[in-house]
Formats: C-alpha cells, structure tokens, sequence
C-alpha cells in the first residue's frame, strides 16, 4: 500500500469518472482544483516584497453547473507564506453528497525559486476521506504520511529519488515569482515551467502567454494577464489510463492574474481546466488586499 497523495485529480486524474464515484470525485475536484488557483498568487522577489493578506470568495463550476466555493486567506511577509484554503460542495453537488475540503501550503520565496516547507489537505465526503501531509526541505520532499494509504499499481511509472528534488506541492506550484518585476503585465511573466509532487505523482505544468482581457470584480477593475497551461506527466502516473491521456492532449486551461503592484504580487481572478466531465471554472466573486491596491495606485 502507498502512503502517498494519489494524482491531482484536475491535472491529473487517474481514472475515468464513472457514475458510481462521480460525487467523491466533485469533492476532489473542487478541493484540489480550489488548491491549483491557491497557488496561482504570484509574488515578487522578496527585496521587493511587503506585508500582505488577501481574502477571497471564489465560485466553482463544472460543465456550466455550480458545485461549490472556496474561500481563501493568504498572508505574506517579506520572503515567507502562509496560504489556507476552505472549500465546500454546493447547488447540484451538495444535494449528491456532502462534502467538505482544506489545504494549507507554506514557505518562502527568493528571486525566482519558491521554496515550500509544509502541505496538507483534508477532504471528506459521505463516501470516502482521505489525508495528506508532506514536508519539504530546501526543494526536495523529506517526508508524506497519507491516510488512509492508497493502493499499488504495478503500470505506475515509478517515481525516483531525483523526481523528488527541486519540486513544489500543489498548493505552492502558482506561487511564481514575477520574471519582470518593473511591468507585471509583461508577458514573460507566464512563460515558467513548474514541477509539482503531489505525494505521488510528479508531473510538469508549462504556462505560455496568451493575451491580456479586462475583468471587473469586488475588488478590482482592470486588465488581467492571461496564462495557458499545460500538463506533462513525469512520474507516477498510469500512462495507459485514459484520463492521464486526456489531461497530456488537453488544451483547454488558463489562468488570469491581476496585477496589484502596491502589494508586489498577482493575484488570481479566474483558472479554467477541461475536465473529463466539463470545463471547471473558478472565478473570484470577491477580493479583499491589504494594503489596498487602489489606494497605492493613486499615490
């Protein structure tokens, strides 16, 4: 049995969703998902970097069909980190199944490396519950304990001891530290690949520029820089299955970051992933920065 996390199931699923696991899979979705736009908070590097919370509001859909929100609190000061993430299933999923899910990341960043120190995820649904917390150390995974453990799988590409060196969580595989700190809506600051270890799996996400749009939200008002994503599997994963297929051809994920200058960082308003059972979007409804970023701007 493994006492590791089993693969993101919105970057990388390890099965098809069939009719009878199709709530716990919600959960999982929009728990894990809730973690991708988590980490989607970029900061800049730390010399630059200010005391800073952020509070969100963000709504998750699938398929057009609302399924839950997520809040999120997010401090920083100087070069450390701290993210938490509540979700919770509503609309068509609540009534399936109840569901609730947390994650946690934190670390610190320097230049352009973000270094993660700890990550943890609980999910629970009326189905199954699992938890998972993995310890990093200086980039490397020193240690993951997941409850209950997950089964072996002899086609699982084995994951070595170097796949586990220069890696982040899921949580903190966002967090990317601007390449151009004078114009945060310079496009090169999408182009990143990023590795992630998830507690099982190790698979690269690889951002390319797309273009900018204009959003207004509670919050903030303004351009975006749009990021497209896409997923490479590395390690651990069934390369036979359908699903991880699906997720390696998919074209269909983007992230959009607003720039707020006075805080050093952007911050997500939208991450868009097809999934095997539609598009799932979480969107920000509402955004609270301190310090205020309308206030700097008018500075």
């Amino acid at each position: 049995m493994r006492t590791s996390l089993a693969p993101t199931p919105v970057l990388a699923p390890a099965r098809a969703c069939g009719k009878a696991d199709f709530p716990s899979r919600l959960m999982k979705t929009a728990t894990l998902f809730g973690g991708l736009l988590l980490g989607a908070i970029t900061t800049l590097a730390p010399s630059e970097t200010r005391a800073a919370t952020m509070e969100a509001v963000y709504s998750i859909t699938i398929a057009g069909f609302s399924v839950g929100t997520a809040d999120v609190k997010s401090s920083y000061d100087g070069s450390a980190y701290n993210i938490d993430l509540q979700a919770r299933l509503t609309g068509i999923a609540g009534l399936l199944v109840e569901g609730r899910g947390a994650a946690s990341a934190s670390g610190t960043v320097s230049g352009e490396r973000v270094t993660p120190r700890a990550f943890a995820s609980n999910t629970r649904s009326s189905q199954a519950s699992r938890v998972i917390r993995m310890g990093l150390r200086n980039g490397a995974v020193a240690a993951v304990e997941i409850t209950p453990p997950l089964e072996d799988h002899a086609d699982a590409v084995p994951v070595s001891a170097a796949h586990k060196q220069g890696v982040v969580d899921p949580i903190s595989a966002f967090l990317m530290p601007a390449r151009v700190s004078g114009d945060l809506m310079d496009p090169r600051n999408c182009e990143r690949t990023i590795p992630v270890f998830d507690g099982a799996a190790r698979f690269d996400i690889v951002l390319s520029h797309a273009g900018q749009r204009d959003v207004s939200k509670p919050g903030y008002s303004g351009p975006v820089l749009v990021c497209t994503a896409r997923f490479k599997a590395v390690s651990g994963h069934r390369p036979g299955r359908e699903a991880v297929r699906f997720m390696e051809e998919n074209r269909d994920m983007a992230v959009w970051l607003a720039p707020f200058p006075a805080n050093a960082s952007l911050v997500p308003m939208r991450v868009e992933v097809r999934t095997q059972i539609g598009m799932s979007i979480i969107e920000a409804a509402r955004i609270s920065l301190s310090p205020d970023p309308r206030q700097a701007a008018a500075r």
